[in-house]
């Protein structure tokens, strides 16, 4: 029981320690708070109130009834224009979208032919732009399609595609972007907290008091393991509870204690990749150095930015050896889908055999550092 006992007092010294360091400790309150809500807001990849105007050259009912398709909250109230008005309205940004039906539109279409409709868009707002081109394209296509039908009577397809849209049926981009952000939080913290008390440790000298203890490197890295990531998954926890479900109005749809231990066994190899960064890195300015090429390639390519899928073959290979790659599967099969522990429990093992693998790694690696400086 006297190392256990030891882990537990070393733990608490820790948490004692990051008490009386504010900065970090407003910033782990930042992170968890106004971090996740700006990062899951700020971002939006939906189209939202864009700015469109139509010049309308047929002066027909179609072209009438194209212009009234188009209302919120995807689009702005359409304005008409003149043709001269495209682009002075697009160079000054007045507009992103601007469609130009053509003279004679309706007569053409009615006699067979395939009159093309114009639309310029301004892609200095990328996202939009392309998001926004095709909605204006399947708007125009529903309407053109339901007037044909009711001019000549066509009875239309033999079957009609009902598409319904599971877990986040009105493809709002902040349930998705919530939660990435908390896990993005949660690697990010875990290896600056865990790095950064070992680095605090040498910097001021209390790392030569542990030396003449009657103390592993063992018990000591396991006390920095527990008590960091204990910080961590509480405020997880708590911006999931407050943030998450309260503030953005996320529901979640599985178990929350079951993603928390996912979190748990995620914190076990963060915090070892943290502590094995802090005893390479001397001073601080150092480990954040090592933090750029560490955090980026573990939050870009782990399928919390982009799909995981969709990367190249190598890529994902390589991923598999990273435990934020099964814990984002993890996440979104629990909060978003409701999965079961039936379900994701490969993807629990697999963390658990890579954190265990960290901290060997990073307990070889201690031990050396104890013994040179010994």
């Amino acid at each position: 029981m006297k190392p256990l006992l030891n882990i537990f007092r070393l733990g608490i010294k820790e948490l004692r320690s990051l008490w009386h360091d504010k900065i970090l400790f407003f910033l782990i309150i930042y992170i968890f708070s106004a971090g996740i809500y700006i990062g899951a807001t700020s971002a939006s990849v939906q189209l939202r109130k864009a700015p469109i105007a139509f010049v309308d050259e047929d002066q027909s009912i179609l072209s009438s009834r194209l212009v009234n398709a188009f209302y919120g909250p995807y689009f702005k109230l359409p304005e008409l224009i003149a043709s001269d008005d495209v682009d002075p309205g697009l160079d000054a940004g007045i507009y992103t979208f601007v469609v130009d039906i053509p003279p004679d539109f309706e007569r053409d279409l009615i006699a067979g032919k395939q009159p093309e409709i114009q639309v310029n868009i301004d892609a200095t707002r990328m996202t939009q732009a392309g998001i926004g081109a095709g909605y204006i394209q399947n708007i125009i296509n529903r309407e053109l399609a339901n007037y044909i039908q009711s001019f000549r009577g066509d009875p239309g397809l033999p079957i009609d595609l009902a598409v319904r849209m599971k877990y986040n049926p009105n493809l709002t981009d902040t349930w998705f972007g919530s939660v990435m952000e908390l896990i993005n939080n949660i690697t990010l913290l875990s290896i600056i907290l865990s790095g950064a008390a070992l680095i605090r440790e040498r910097e001021h000298g209390t790392l030569e008091h542990l030396l003449v203890m009657p103390l592993g490197a063992a018990e000591i890295m396991l006390s920095k393991i527990w008590s960091m990531g204990l910080v961590v998954l509480l405020a997880a926890g708590l911006s999931l509870q407050f943030v998450v479900q309260g503030m953005l109005k996320v529901p979640i749809a599985g178990s929350v204690p079951l993603f928390l231990f996912g979190a748990m066994l995620l914190l076990f190899a963060t915090t070892s990749m943290g502590i094995f960064m802090g005893t390479v890195a001397r001073t601080m300015p150092q480990l954040g150095l090592m933090m750029i090429l560490i955090i980026l390639p573990l939050e870009l390519l782990s399928g919390g930015v982009t799909p995981y899928e969709s990367m190249p073959d190598i890529i994902q290979n390589i991923m598999q050896a990273a435990p934020t790659t099964h814990f984002v599967n993890l996440a979104q099969a629990v909060l978003y889908r409701g999965a079961g522990i039936n379900v994701v429990w490969p993807r629990l093992l697999a963390i658990a055999v890579i954190g265990m693998v960290f901290f060997l790694l990073s307990l070889s690696l201690f031990r050396k550092s104890l013994a040179a400086a010994q």
